[in-house]
């Protein structure tokens, strides 16, 4: 079984990954997909979780970067930053077809998270970005979400029983994108960071250090 890393805690087990799709309406755009009426569900097995990043497998994989949280208890125990990676191509076919998409979600290999931080308080404004090769890609934060992490919780709860350890990833923002082989990305997360405008948000976080920071060189 796969574990994952908590900061000066026992490495866990999560017995599944439960995602949110469509969870950002800007990245609803950048697909091109409809704002669902409901939030939009879907897991991923224990075997999907990695310590590698990959590029390829079977075909070329899609990036996305999430805000995590470990639960225990029934509550959000610990946080971090995941990348949901995606076989965007089968992905689109399958969903061209009414058909569902975990061939395209839950392969080996398609999720890769940092290290998560125990929850000291638990804050509204979590802000966290992706970098590839020191180029700013993908920055969120929990403002901008449709469903904040406490509704996802509450939600998924109301109709599914979450695990000590399992993880949520809460979806992604816009600029997802192909990985390439060799590429350099690193994820940063703050917390208590109000959110006005992105550009305001860069400008505050590039003298701020992060909670979390991690790298991967993608296979």
């Amino acid at each position: 079984m796969q574990q994952i890393q908590i900061a000066s805690k026992a490495d866990i087990v999560p017995f599944k990954v439960v995602c949110v799709g469509r969870n950002y309406v800007e990245h609803i755009k950048e697909l091109g997909n409809e704002v669902p009426d409901e939030m939009v569900v879907f897991s991923k097995p224990n075997s999907a979780i990695s310590s590698q990043l990959i590029a390829v497998y079977q075909e070329e994989l899609h990036y996305e970067a999430e805000l995590c949280f470990v639960i225990k208890h029934g509550q959000l125990y610990a946080v971090g930053v995941g990348l949901d990676l995606t076989k965007r191509g089968l992905q689109n076919k399958l969903k061209s077809q009414g058909l569902p998409w975990e061939r395209a979600k839950g392969f080996n290999g398609a999720v890769v998270f940092s290290e998560f931080i125990v929850i000291e308080q638990v804050t509204s404004d979590w802000c966290f970005t992706l970098t590839i090769d020191n180029e700013l890609v993908q920055i969120g934060h929990s403002s901008l979400m449709m469903y904040p992490p406490q509704v996802i919780l509450n939600e998924l709860q109301s109709f599914m029983h979450l695990d000590d350890g399992d993880v949520i990833m809460t979806g992604t923002p816009k600029g997802v994108g192909k990985v390439i082989k060799g590429a350099r990305f690193e994820v940063k997360l703050w917390a208590d960071i109000p959110f006005t405008t992105e550009d305001e948000l860069v400008n505050n976080l590039q003298q701020l250090t992060p909670l979390i920071c991690q790298q991967w060189q993608a296979k």
